[in-house]
C-alpha cells in the first residue's frame, strides 16, 4: 500500500526484538517512558519561548496552551501565555471579555510607548500570566508589512519579559501569515497540536516548510519540540491509524502523551478556567500534567546535550 503521507520524513526505526521486554505500550504504539516529577526551581527567568502552531483550526492549540501552561505552573514554573490570534480565544478561554480590554498585544506591537508590563494581566491561575488579544490584532498583520524588521517585532517586545518567566507559550492563529512568522521568529521551540484525523495529518507539510524557512532565514535556533496528538479516540481504527502514520513520519518527535476527546474541555472553556482547576482529577487534566512532565524532560535533556 502506498504511504499517503504528503511529506518526506524518515521512518521511525522499529524496536529491536526483545528490547522492550514487558514495557507497557502507550497510545502511540511505543513503550511509555517513566517521566520524573519536575524538580522545583530556586529562581525564575531565562524563559523558553514555545509557539503552539498549526495552520489548521480546531486542532486544540488554544486548549493545549491554556492547560499545558496551567500544568507547568502547577509544577512551580512561572508561565506567560501570549494570545497571538485575533479571534482572542485564549483570552476568552481564561474568562476575559474581548470588548473590555484597555490594552492588548496589538498595542504592545504597534505603540512604542506601551511596555509589556502595561499589558500583562493575571490569568486566574497562580504562577501564570496572560498577554491578551482581541480583533484589533488583525490590523497588525497589515500594518507590520511596512515596518522595518517586521518579522522580529514580537521578539523585540517580548524580550524584556524573558527574565521574569520560565516558559512563554504563544497561541498562534490558524494561518501561516506574518503573525505566525513573528511567533516562530520569537520562539526557541514549536509544539504542533495535531487532531488525529486524516486531513489534519495532510496539512502538516506546509507548516513544516514554513518552520524550515524561518529556521534558515530568521531564527537558526528554532526547533520542533514535539508533535501532540489531540482529540484521540483509541476505540476507532481511524484514530489509531493516523497515530501510526504520525509516528512513522515524525518518529520520536511525537509526544508519548496524547489528548483524548472529552466534554470536560468544552465545559472548562465555558467556565473560563483550565481543566486542571475545573476538573482536577479528570483524565484530561492528568494528560496535560503528563505532557508538562514530558515537555520539561525533553527540554532538560536537550539543554544537557547542548552543553
Amino acid at each position: 500500500m502506498t504511504d499517503p503521507l504528503p511529506f518526506d520524513q524518515p521512518r521511525a526505526a522499529a524496536p529491536a526484538a526483545g528490547s522492550t521486554g514487558t514495557a507497557e505500550l502507550g497510545p502511540t504504539g511505543r513503550p511509555l517512558p517513566v517521566l520524573p516529577e519536575p524538580q522545583p526551581l530556586h529562581a525564575h527567568g531565562g524563559a523558553r519561548v514555545v509557539s503552539m502552531c498549526n495552520q489548521k483550526g480546531g486542532v486544540g492549540k488554544t486548549t493545549t496552551t491554556i492547560n499545558l501552561g496551567a500544568a507547568l505552573a502547577e509544577y512551580g514554573r512561572k508561565v506567560l501565555l501570549v494570545d497571538f490570534d485575533p479571534q482572542g480565544s485564549l483570552s476568552v478561554g481564561l474568562g476575559l471579555n474581548p470588548h473590555e480590554m484597555d490594552l492588548t498585544v496589538y498595542n504592545l506591537l504597534m505603540e512604542r510607548d506601551v511596555a509589556i508590563a502595561d499589558v500583562v494581566v493575571p490569568s486566574g491561575v497562580p504562577g501564570m500570566d496572560l498577554l491578551p488579544s482581541n480583533i484589533d490584532l488583525s490590523a497588525a498583520e497589515v500594518q507590520l508589512v511596512h515596518e522595518v524588521a517586521r518579522e522580529q517585532t514580537l521578539q523585540r517586545v517580548l524580550a524584556p519579559a524573558l527574565a521574569d518567566y520560565d516558559v512563554v507559550l504563544i497561541d498562534c492563529q490558524p494561518s501561516l501569515g506574518l503573525l505566525t512568522v513573528n511567533a516562530l521568529t520569537a520562539s526557541h521551540g514549536v509544539i504542533i497540536p495535531l487532531e488525529c484525523e486524516y486531513f489534519a495529518l495532510r496539512g502538516v507539510a506546509l507548516l513544516k516548510t514554513t518552520i524550515d524557512k524561518v529556521r534558515e532565514r530568521l531564527n537558526p535556533a528554532l526547533e520542533v519540540d514535539g508533535v501532540l496528538g489531540t482529540m484521540f479516540d483509541g476505540r476507532t481504527l481511524h484514530s489509531r491509524e493516523v497515530m501510526e502514520r504520525l509516528v512513522q513520519a515524525w518518529g520520536d518527535k511525537v509526544f508519548h502523551t496524547v489528548i483524548r476527546r472529552t466534554v470536560k474541555f468544552s465545559d472548562s472553556t465555558v467556565a473560563g478556567e483550565p481543566i486542571l482547576s475545573y476538573a482536577s482529577s479528570s483524565a484530561g487534566a492528568e494528560s496535560y500534567r503528563q505532557l508538562a512532565r514530558e515537555v520539561l524532560a525533553r527540554v532538560s535533556s536537550g539543554e544537557a546535550a547542548g552543553r
